[in-house]
């Protein structure tokens, strides 16, 4: 962040949200507790999803809604699924009885806390049932019974099979981010787990997605009863608080040009994307050689580390955050002013996707995008996804700073000894003893050896494992021919006729 920020690109930012509607959450019937839980949470009016949706859903109906991340989707079923867990009267038999899946770790760890607060003066118990996190801790807690599970596909699948996870008591599904989760490759999973589910009838089913594709569409007629769809347009939330800017430039100076880009802007709080997870690990360590307090999250990183990077992130102490699209639905952090595309992506929706991250709730934001000769490429679908053309901005040649980082030194995977390796070695120093080596046996069959292709005999060899291990055969002594005496005659006696 420079000292001297530039007036003209400066970002002013909302107080308070711009785009909420004049419905409050007290208009409809909601349970006291509900309310307390909102008013927690500062939530007072609805969002244009909260609007439409919560009248339909407070029903008991099937909704299917459309709607881009950080519209205030999340409290609008989660405030459904509590106010009709709270209509059973006491009715429990210890079984779950609402279930919210989401694609990401984070984006369930994010619907988790939120559910928290709303649930805060209620007596609903939740559980998350995510992969990287205590097995045994997850197990034991649905074992001891919970009201509301908020999970990914692949634990609670596991879960199910050991019979660990009873599904017959389900009377609320929520699906959020269901394109992302089809993206990322749950689609059997989904299908899996949703045929084990009570029948659509006899339970109320939410889905929520950004886009509602065909395969979205497919789970809505299978698996959902009669839903109604109810679309808000991602223009009116999403990207008019947004200003986009796109720079063309070479692979080669994009760290340059990252590096003044970040003197140049008055930011905040700054969310970096690339494409790859080793770009990931490349870009984090040249903006930490040059100075910028960064750090890289990608999918196979730890769980642990992921929460804590996040709860960094999200409390202010990491203020550079380069991350994959693995990550882009489930990063739900206030004020970020900047969200920069450090490769545009191969997908045009995963461009909204990433931008959503900035401008949340009615603030602005700036989304810049560096387009080089590799992901050029991309940016026609992007723009007919948006119907428009980005603005372009070039940088002048004072924008671009050295970089000033070592190399990366990639690093060396060693060789994981076992346990079991360790010990028995042990043992045998202990007594003294020594492994005998394995002695080389010559193969029986070589290929080819039926046309004389084979490898050549070593008889030397051969012969002294013969006498080794086999006895010499004795050998077989020829008849002695008898001396035939009728031709050794001496002819000279013998009268010339």
């Amino acid at each position: 962040m420079s000292e001297e920020p530039q007036t003209s690109i400066q970002v002013q930012r909302a107080l308070k949200p711009e785009f909420l509607t004049h419905t409050k959450f007290e208009d409809f019937n909601l349970p006291a507790e509900v309310l307390s839980g909102l008013n927690d949470a500062g939530f007072t009016y609805c969002t244009p999803i909260q609007a439409q949706t919560l009248p339909v859903l407070l029903t008991g109906r099937d909704v299917a809604g459309q709607a881009q991340t950080g519209t205030g989707k999340t409290a609008a079923f989660l405030v459904t699924v509590i106010t009709r867990l709270l209509s059973r009267n006491g009715e429990s038999n210890g079984l779950p009885s609402a279930i919210i899946i989401a694609p990401t770790r984070e984006l369930s760890r994010q619907i988790y806390e939120e559910a928290r607060i709303l649930t805060r003066h209620t007596d609903l118990s939740l559980t998350q049932i995510v992969g990287g996190v205590d097995y045994v801790k997850q197990a034991d807690n649905l074992r001891h019974g919970t009201d509301i599970i908020i999970c990914t596909p692949g634990r609670i699948i596991d879960y199910y099979k050991q019979g660990i996870f009873k599904a017959e008591g389900i009377k609320a599904l929520v699906i959020d981010e269901a394109d992302r989760l089809l993206d990322l490759g749950f689609s059997k999973d989904m299908r899996y787990l949703l045929r084990r589910l009570p029948p659509y009838e006899q339970r109320q089913s939410m889905l929520f997605s950004a886009t509602l594709s065909y395969r979205v569409m497919e789970l809505t007629y299978e698996y959902m009863n009669l839903p109604e769809f109810i679309a808000v347009t991602p223009e009116t939330i999403t990207v008019d608080g947004i200003e986009q800017e796109l720079y063309h430039v070479g692979s080669d100076q994009k760290v340059s040009l990252l590096l003044g880009l970040l003197e140049r802007e008055d930011w905040v709080r700054a969310l970096i994307f690339v494409n790859t997870k080793v770009g990931v690990e490349r870009l984090t360590h040249r903006l930490k050689g040059n100075g910028w307090p960064a750090e890289g999250i990608t999918g196979d990183l730890p769980q642990r580390k992921r929460f804590r990077l996040m709860e960094q992130f999200k409390k202010g102490e990491l203020k550079i955050l380069v991350a994959t699209d693995v990550a882009s639905r489930g990063i739900h952090v206030e004020d970020i002013s900047h969200v920069i595309n450090y490769d545009l992506p191969q997908d045009s929706e995963n461009y909204v996707h990433r931008i959503g991250r900035t401008a949340r709730a009615g603030k602005s934001g700036r989304a810049l995008s560096l387009a080089c000769e590799r992901y050029v490429f991309h940016l026609e679908s992007i723009e007919e996804w948006l119907g428009y053309k980005i603005p372009v901005v070039w940088p002048e040649d004072d924008w671009h700073v050295e970089d000033q980082s070592k190399p990366l030194i990639p690093r060396r995977k060693s060789r994981m000894k076992t346990t079991t390796g360790r010990r028995v070695r042990g043992i045998r120093e202990k007594r003294g003893t020594t492994r005998r080596p394995r002695q080389k046996q010559r193969p029986s069959h070589f290929p080819g050896a039926f046309f004389g292709f084979g490898p050549e005999p070593n008889t030397s060899a051969e012969n002294e494992t013969s006498k080794k291990t086999k006895p010499s055969p004795r050998k077989k002594s020829s008849p002695r021919r008898k001396k035939d005496t009728s031709k050794s005659k001496d002819v000279r006696n013998e009268p010339w006729n």
